[in-house]
């Protein structure tokens, strides 16, 4: 059974337990006692903002989201009751209405002052970022959206990851630190042969910005099209072939950074079932394409979508990328 026919599944199950919580009949509860050890309902004082709520009972600031989204409210009242969520509530993103996507941004190179197609100016770039803070996107991890995507834990429901491609000094120059100030965290695939050349980051860089919270993960050996065989290539040389450009930069990356990579971005975005086979026997979990689209909890794990951020967009067009939310129609 495929994953989109098991979210339709799940999604008429959500009808039907909405029918039975509508006939449940509520008891008194004490404040601050246990709710099937999932919920904790607390009353709140005038002292007490959503974030040190989330400080005192989740032991994690950055968890507000999930009491704001519990209790569909930004900002809590004086003598406000409140239901404190002890663990993941709603798995998938799922609603009656549809279900949560997660866009996923790649970019490739970045400039002062210069733009093309792959390389996107410091001021855009900034923009961007500015325009996730102050209008509520959560910028979460490529693990956290594994997590997400096996049913593992539940992610804020305006959440967006940003990824990088190649490991271009620029990176390490101009958006690493932007992303550092905003408190974003973000993916850098890398190909090995690549790294400490001209115009790439050392591994020396990405030993400093692994050891400050970037993640790094691998893009193959020599970023060639794993997809395609090259000209008068036998199906047992392609074979070899993929399996190298898997296998050196995995053990490379180990050695060089301590890193056991578990994601992976094609070359070109391109793929086919023999290379994700080869990811999953090097235990990769995921790999991830170039396709723009959307990814909820039931899109492959081994063909998620990233939107290409070129240098030509204007700020617009970097919002039509943003969708968070599809409505299903169950009819």
């Amino acid at each position: 059974m495929s994953k989109k026919v098991i979210g339709h599944l799940i999604l008429c199950c959500i009808f039907v337990l909405a029918g039975c919580a509508a006939i449940r009949q509520e008891q008194p509860r004490n404040p601050s006692e246990p709710f099937e050890d999932e919920f904790i309902i607390v009353r709140a004082s005038q002292w007490d903002t959503i974030p040190y709520l989330a400080e005192i009972f989740l032991h994690d600031r950055s968890k507000d989201w999930m009491i704001r989204e519990c209790n569909g409210l930004e900002q809590s009242e004086p003598g406000q009751g409140l239901a404190i969520p002890m663990k993941p509530f709603a798995f998938g993103g799922l609603t009656a209405e549809g279900y949560q996507t997660v866009p996923i941004l790649s970019y490739h190179k970045f400039s002062k002052d210069r733009s093309d197609k792959l390389t996107v100016t410091e001021a855009a770039f900034k923009a961007q970022m500015e325009y996730l803070r102050k209008n509520d996107y959560r910028v979460i991890s490529a693990e956290q959206f594994i997590a997400f995507l096996d049913f593992k834990d539940q992610i804020p429901k305006k959440s967006v990851v940003i990824t990088a491609d190649d490991g271009w000094d620029s990176f390490y120059d101009i958006a690493f630190p932007i992303l550092k100030e905003y408190g974003f965290p973000a993916t850098l695939f890398i190909y090995t042969d690549f790294i400490g050349t001209n115009h790439a980051v050392s591994w020396e860089q990405l030993e400093i910005m692994s050891k400050q919270g970037l993640d790094i993960q691998c893009k193959s050996k020599s970023h060639r099209n794993l997809a395609v065989l090259k000209k008068n290539e036998s199906p047992k040389a392609y074979r070899e072939e993929v399996e190298k450009e898997i296998s050196f930069p995995t053990q490379l990356i180990a050695e060089k950074l301590g890193k056991k990579c578990s994601l992976f971005a094609y070359p070109y975005g391109e793929s086919n079932s023999f290379i994700a086979e080869t990811l999953k026997k090097y235990g990769y979990r995921a790999g991830f394409t170039l396709t723009g689209g959307d990814n909820p909890f039931f899109v492959g794990n081994y063909m998620i979508h990233r939107y290409p951020i070129y240098g030509q967009h204007e700020l617009e067009e970097f919002k039509n990328n943003l969708a968070v939310f599809r409505e299903e129609n169950l009819k």
